[in-house]
């Protein structure tokens, strides 16, 4: 006991008493501590309490209680807009996630020439502005756009139509322009993964016959859990918070076809001058975001504790 107490005091001579500076970390922190405070905690805040008031955004706001919730239990528009940010998963997160894993396996392990340049160019379409990307796309579904020209030449006219002005495929144009946004993310997620797994892993399997499949299946998908994890939540954060790339594609049109909860809160707040209402739906789908990137990560924590028992 002596020694250690002996060897304990060497080791912080010199250096004042144990945990004498930790109150200088307080000021690293402070800076960011009171942007997040000022943008981020006072309007969640805010939006809590102007949902529970009728407010114009210009008006004092008058306290109403929990009348915008019931009133929004029973709006048709914002269970609609709703089933269509529910549609968008599948290509926000589904297909990304699918077409990444697909991505990573012909390239994360390969070593052609020129793979970085291949890799940078499928990332471009994730670090271009939502509102160019719906430019693009817009123009390429146009009627008179590349992609019905395209079908004309090769003799499918009769599958020419106005695509983002179709009542049936304008969900579907919509919703391929976000899988064409997202996939580049989950790709570099899962190849930074595939990076930090053992290529003994891969030696060994290939000594026991496996094919290239074979590998992707019991190696690379194994070793990519907590990556398909991170790619699916903020691939569905992104498809429950879209609102830009639809706007400028489709203005929620035709009908109501794909008309987002986001577009919806916008519609209420700024063009209807209905700020406390609008206030209850962003507060509605920040507490459903919350709650399914909870259940995901509880569930990955639960399976992780029963593995590491086992």
């Amino acid at each position: 006991m002596g020694r250690f107490a002996d060897a304990l005091a060497a080791s912080t001579a010199g250096r004042g008493r144990p945990y004498e500076h930790v109150h200088h970390a307080y000021f690293y922190i402070l800076p960011g501590f009171i942007v997040y405070f000022v943008f981020v905690l006072i309007p969640i805040v805010n939006t809590v309490r102007y949902s529970l008031t009728e407010w114009t955004g210009f008006t004092a706001p008058q306290y109403i209680g929990l009348a915008n919730y019931e009133r929004l239990l029973e709006d048709g528009r914002f269970w609609n807009a709703l089933g269509n940010n529910a549609f968008f998963v599948i290509f926000y997160t589904i297909l990304p996630i699918m077409l990444g894993l697909f991505l990573t396996s012909l390239m994360a392990r390969g070593n052609l020439r020129g793979m970085v340049i291949f890799r940078t160019g499928l990332f471009v379409p994730q670090v271009m502005s939502a509102v160019v990307v719906g430019i693009i796309w817009r123009w390429i579904f146009d009627y008179r756009g590349p992609l019905n020209a395209f079908l004309r030449d090769i003799g499918l006219g009769a599958a020419v139509k106005p695509w983002l002005g179709d009542f049936t495929w304008a969900p579907y144009a919509a919703g391929i322009v976000g899988s064409w946004v997202e996939y580049g993310l989950c790709m570099v997620l899962f190849i930074a993964g595939v990076q930090s797994i053992s290529e003994e892993l891969y030696d060994a399997a290939e000594v026991d016959g496996a094919n290239a499949w074979h590998q992707f299946r019991h190696v690379t998908l194994p070793g990519l859990q907590q990556q398909v994890l991170v790619a699916f939540v903020v691939t569905f954060i992104a498809a429950l918070r879209v609102f830009d790339l639809v706007f400028v594609l489709t203005r929620g049109g035709p009908g109501r076809e794909t008309q987002v909860v986001s577009m919806l809160i916008y519609e209420e707040a700024f063009e209807y001058h209905r700020a406390g209402y609008g206030s209850a739906m962003a507060l509605v789908m920040t507490v459903l975001i919350v709650s399914v990137s909870t259940a995901v990560f509880y569930a990955q924590s639960r399976r992780e504790e029963r593995e590491n028992a086992r």
